[in-house]
């Protein structure tokens, strides 16, 4: 099986990084892909660009396979992230928009009532992020942190996206790219030593966050300091809630909405990410 690692040419918050990355030793053309699309290869790393959204390009893991006939483990997306703050970050974080009802659009990609199986590399690979981070002197000046499960594309396999924000200026910032790169790196084992955050089963315990901001700053707290896997995070904006006039709000049963759905989503997709 393979690791797919995804970059579109139209974020250079994703072409910088995977130019880095491509700029390490060991890569060679990957195979053709019919829909106009970049593949390279390194050991079973395989780096696949392309000029579209990078959140609207639904089932890449199925789409590969289906071109390549080589089966995809798990998928990275290289990307920008934006805020309203304007603070340099790196970010990681899981997709999927599992508070949304059937007849809802997302904004962002994805399927509404969705969630992707968390990339069990989440939490270990924010640690290295950050060692890498201080080490490069990117510290404190861009914040490592860890982002709420939000918009899409939809895939198969576990997932993330790792992130560079918050404007154009940082977008484009070589030294943050070449972090990435090296994360990216030393992350799949590509540096010759062990690969970073492959999950073994081994009963070790798993976060998922219910509840707080986009930022999650509680559970980053605990992840960067106990070392505990990450599944998906709940913002409070993923846990819509409506109180029935019938009802006072004071029990579980007069509380109606999404968050309930969004939670057992959620939930359901960490537990097959551990399977």
């Amino acid at each position: 099986m393979v690791v797919l690692v995804v970059a579109t040419a139209s974020d250079p918050a994703s072409i910088g990084p995977a130019a880095a990355f491509l700029a390490m030793p060991g890569w060679s053309p990957g195979p053709p892909i019919p829909e106009g699309m970049e593949s390279f290869t390194n050991g079973d790393v395989r780096l696949l660009k392309h000029e579209r959204s990078i959140i609207a390009e639904d089932d890449l893991d199925n789409r590969w396979q289906a071109a390549t006939g080589e089966a995809v483990s798990e998928v990275i997306f290289l990307s920008k992230h934006t805020a309203v703050s304007n603070r340099p970050a790196l970010t990681v974080h899981p997709i999927g928009v599992p508070h949304l009802r059937e007849d809802e659009t997302p904004p962002q990609g994805g399927r509404p009532g969705w969630a992707a199986l968390p990339n069990p590399r989440i939490g270990p690979w924010l640690r290295l992020m950050q060692k890498i981070a201080v080490d490069q002197g990117l510290v404190p000046e861009f914040e490592i942190t860890l982002e709420a499960t939000h918009h899409g594309p939809v895939t198969n396999t576990p997932t993330m996206f790792v992130e560079i924000g918050s404007t154009e200026e940082y977008w484009c910032r070589q030294d943050a790219a070449q972090a990435i790169a090296l994360v990216l790196w030393k992350g799949l084992g590509l540096d010759e030593g062990n690969t970073v955050g492959s999950w073994q089963g081994n009963s070790e315990k798993v976060l998922l966050g219910i509840g707080g901001g986009h930022y999650a700053p509680r559970h980053m707290d605990i992840v960067i300091k106990d070392g505990i896997w990450v599944g998906h995070l709940l913002s409070g904006y993923s846990l819509p809630m409506e109180v029935s006039p019938q009802g006072n709000g004071k029990s579980y049963s007069d509380v109606g909405g999404m968050w309930k759905h969004s939670i057992k989503g959620a939930s359901r997709a960490g537990k097959r990410m551990l399977s």
